[in-house]
């Protein structure tokens, strides 16, 4: 995950102030303050991060690694690697992560959907919380 790796760089940007309608695609790293109304969709063959500031609106689909959100969005998000709400983050949607940080003041109007590798990965982490548990 990007706790061992480094994460992208933010390679672009749209600006407080700028709206764009349509479907938008990025690679690496990308930052949104103002308007975006369509779908955010990271390429897949190199490691991608989405950063929506306190300032942006998002209307539509995301899809990347790591999103980080502070700011507000309606439609699902979908984190492949970790998804990141921070204190001032809106989500209207569905969100699908690996890995959830949500700090307070972060709120989701929607279902909160782990994505699974496969049964393999799962099962060793159950059984660890059961031991621990009792």
């Amino acid at each position: 995950m990007f706790g061992k790796k480094a994460q992208p760089p933010i390679k672009s940007l749209i600006a407080q102030g700028t709206r764009i309608d349509g479907d938008l695609k990025f690679n690496e790293g990308l930052r949104i303050d103002g308007e975006v109304f369509g779908d955010i969709r990271a390429t897949s063959d190199a490691p991608s991060m989405l950063v929506i500031s306190e300032l942006a609106v998002v209307q539509g689909e995301i899809h990347a690694d790591h999103v980080i959100v502070n700011g507000t969005v309606r439609g699902p998000v979908i984190a492949r690697e970790l998804l990141e709400l921070q204190p001032k983050a809106r989500v209207e949607g569905d969100v699908s992560y690996m890995a959830l940080e949500m700090h307070q003041g972060a709120v989701i109007s929607g279902q909160l959907k782990p994505l699974m590798v496969g049964n393999d990965e799962e099962k060793p982490l159950l059984k660890l919380a059961a031991k621990g548990g009792g």
